[in-house]
């Protein structure tokens, strides 16, 4: 009998006690592993030839549009099992999740083990950090033509990669109160200071770049900066706190200044953008995380307002899950994909939305999941895509998920 089936078949009390076993195995079964590589969604776009269309289509949309097309049609219905030309890669944002989610187990479990795996991953991050810039940095692990002008090599480090690995370190200190990552943390702000841009700003506002020049202006990637300035605060000296703090809203009012009136954000307020399911739950995250630490005014009716948006026009109500898009310019194959609705479980759980939360780990774990597969994507057809893709989205399933694991006081709660 199938781990799914087994689940069906509890009382309300056991199903609690499964569920959580379940989600301990998931996390023994992907988070303690030495080698992360991995093969992932997007992979047809990394090898030479599909980096080649990307830049051509970027370039000339009219000539590149064809190719790509017949390149991606060739991947969803042939190539995403049998992966030929692809190969695996390590993630740094795979490393970091994987901390964070045996974090995650740690803090209800108290495994002293788990604290080992967690740190192993945060050396690896340590060694594999992007070479040549004012700290410790990380970027995607492959590279990435976004547009025209814009292309990032695999040792860029990113604004959205980055706050990721802080986090995994600032947990790690929290859990163990070890300062031997203090210096890691520090290094990271030095990253912040001096090699991310600033791309927008005035007397009360400030947006910040993607990467470490003027690239482009992007919703998430200026809320994740500034929850990365939020993390700080702790180990900052108390010269500098004052000014973190201040930096902090200005970001946080660029977020909240471009809001739109029905709650949602574009991805970035430049040129034609979409909204989406996930970059939307990352802004929100990032806005309530920051709260905890900075409070910032006005915040409550701004992540209200997102949160009933994401709900509005993202969930479907039918199947408990999120779709990819609410407003979007291109066809996209995917009709769920474990990213979105790992972030909205993130998201739920954040703003203490505790029985949604539930409802909705229960359809992801029913759609997603098959023992101990995880499928990132279901298709227009109903077709389980990309087995075991561990950064879209095994990781940001189970670094959410595990924070719904009782701690060992709590697992006879009726």
């Amino acid at each position: 009998m199938s781990v799914i089936n087994a689940l069906e078949r509890k009382s309300p009390l056991e199903l609690q006690e499964s569920t959580a076993s379940y989600l301990i195995a998931l996390i023994n079964h992907f988070c303690t592993r030495d080698d992360l590589s991995t093969f992932d969604p997007y992979d047809m776009w990394g090898t030479s030839l599909g980096f080649g269309i990307k830049k051509l289509y970027n370039r000339r949309p009219g000539l590149g549009a064809m190719p790509a097309a017949l390149l991606s049609l060739f991947d969803d219905l042939i190539n995403h099992k049998l992966r030929w030309f692809y190969k695996s890669t390590e993630y740094p944002i795979v490393r970091a999740m994987a901390a964070l989610s045996l974090l995650h187990l740690h803090r209800a479990t108290r495994e002293r083990r788990l604290l080992e795996e967690a740190e192993r991953h945060l050396q690896w991050l340590l060694a594999n950090s992007c070479r040549g810039f004012s700290g410790y940095c990380w970027g995607l692990g492959v590279p990435s033509a976004i547009s025209k002008k814009i292309i990032y090599d695999r040792d860029t480090p990113l604004s959205t990669i980055t706050p990721y690995a802080l986090e995994a370190f600032v947990a790690f200190v929290q859990a163990t109160n070890d300062t031997r990552f203090s210096p890691a943390i520090e290094s990271i702000f030095r990253f912040f200071e001096n090699d991310i841009q600033v791309m927008e700003e005035d007397d009360d506002a400030l947006a910040t770049s993607y990467a470490t020049w003027r690239d482009r202006t992007v919703v998430n990637a200026v809320s994740y900066t500034m929850y990365a300035y939020s993390m700080f605060l702790p180990f900052a000296a108390a010269r500098h706190k004052q000014r973190i703090e201040a930096k902090v809203r200005k970001l946080y009012a660029y977020v909240r200044r471009i809001q739109r009136s029905d709650g949602a954000w574009w991805y970035s307020p430049h040129g034609r953008s979409f909204i989406d399911c996930f970059h939307s739950c990352i802004v929100i995250k990032n806005v309530v995380k920051t709260n905890s630490i900075v409070p910032l005014d006005g915040s409550e009716a701004l992540v209200a307002a997102g949160y009933r948006y994401l709900k509005r026009a993202l969930l479907d109500e039918d199947r408990f899950l999120f779709r990819r898009f609410s407003v979007n310019h291109v066809y996209s194959p995917i009709r769920f994909d474990l990213y979105d609705n790992a972030e909205a479980l993130n998201l739920a759980l954040l703003v203490d939305d505790w029985s949604f939360a539930r409802d909705l780990l229960d359809s992801m774990i029913r759609t997603f999941c098959d023992d101990l597969d995880i499928y990132s994507q279901i298709n227009s057809i109903g077709a389980h895509k990309n087995r075991n893709t561990l950064r879209w989205a095994v990781m940001p399933f189970l670094s959410a998920a595990s924070q719904m694991i009782p701690t060992v006081d709590s697992w006879k709660l009726a």
